[in-house]
């Protein structure tokens, strides 16, 4: 869920999640905070194992967030390496 400004809603428990892969680490850094900005619940995590990234942390997001959350973080200038399911 998407609000405009504010805090970002967090995911219920048990909500299916995606973790979002990136280049680097300032990459995943400066996409936690557009969707911050955006109200969009994201917490930065190590990468699982069985993903590759170029970077050690990606964002967890709710499965549900995933369209704008790729919206806000293109529209920042943000290269997204892949979307995974969690």
């Amino acid at each position: 869920m998407v609000r405009n400004g504010g805090s970002p809603r967090r995911a219920a428990v048990g909500e299916p999640r995606a973790v979002v892969l990136f280049h680097t680490s300032s990459h995943a850094l400066r996409a936690e905070a557009l969707l911050a900005a955006r109200g969009v619940a994201a917490k930065l995590i190590p990468v699982p194992r069985q993903l590759s990234s170029d970077c050690g942390v990606c964002l967890r997001i709710a499965r549900a967030d995933g369209a704008v959350a790729c919206e806000v973080i293109a529209g920042g200038g943000v290269e997204i390496v892949g979307i995974h399911d969690a």
